[in-house]
């Protein structure tokens, strides 16, 4: 498995902001979001090969019952069936976040949906076509919706995005209100919490929720944070 990177911190975003989680983003995907908070994991890859062996042994190690699997897009990623399995069995509570593009079997006890709307295509490059290809899966959606617990995270950058976001959740009536969260598009507190003001009216109207991102308001846009 190709791994960025390995550490723990807090969860800063979605249901269980706040916890304490270990965490290991796998580098590559298989989208390449104009706004990627993680290029080293999309645009420029980058990480080391790791057996999963190894990596249960890490993440065990910390001590913390709660394992974040995030990416780049940790489901395209084979390997991640039998890592979840087994840390799953050691008795860790699982997150994984992804884009939804890509269904796989996991021990999970939270799929944490990302789906990425159009101020995520980025415009003007190579990916512009691909990325708009790939980033709705809808049937993808659905078999996640069917099987696990999961949670919605739309990353907001205009009050425009909102429509798009009723437009999305439309497809998908089984989704109930309380598991969607709008999350601020920025890698900065100001620019955060500018986008929060507006925002969370307009969430709370539509019974969703706004989420923070602690984890830059706390460390700031760095890695292993």
């Amino acid at each position: 498995m190709w791994v960025s990177e390995i550490f723990q911190s807090v969860q800063g975003e979605g249901m269980h902001v706040g916890v304490p989680s270990a965490f290991l983003r796998t580098s590559g995907c298989n989208l390449r979001c104009s706004f990627c908070d993680t290029p080293y994991t999309s645009w420029e890859p980058e990480g080391d090969e790791r057996t999963t062996e190894s990596l249960i042994d890490e993440l065990s190690g910390f001590g913390i019952e709660h394992i974040v699997i995030t990416g780049g897009e940790p489901t395209l990623v084979a390997e991640i069936v039998p890592l979840t399995s087994e840390l799953a069995g050691r008795g860790h509570v699982i997150t994984i976040e992804t884009a939804g593009t890509v269904f796989r079997p996991l021990a999970a006890g939270l799929i944490s949906l990302s789906p990425k709307l159009k101020n995520s295509i980025p415009f003007g490059t190579a990916w512009e076509r691909r990325h708009d290809e790939r980033r709705h899966r809808p049937e993808v959606i659905r078999q996640w919706l069917a099987g696990y617990c999961c949670q919605f995270k739309f990353v907001v950058d205009k009050p425009e995005d909102i429509e798009e976001v009723e437009k999305y959740l439309s497809e998908f009536p089984e989704a109930a209100a309380h598991t969607v969260f709008l999350m601020p598009q920025g890698t900065t507190i100001e620019a955060l919490h500018e986008r929060m003001e507006w925002m969370t009216p307009l969430a709370e109207a539509r019974g969703w929720k706004v989420s923070p991102r602690r984890h830059i308001e706390l460390f700031g846009n760095t890695r292993g944070t």
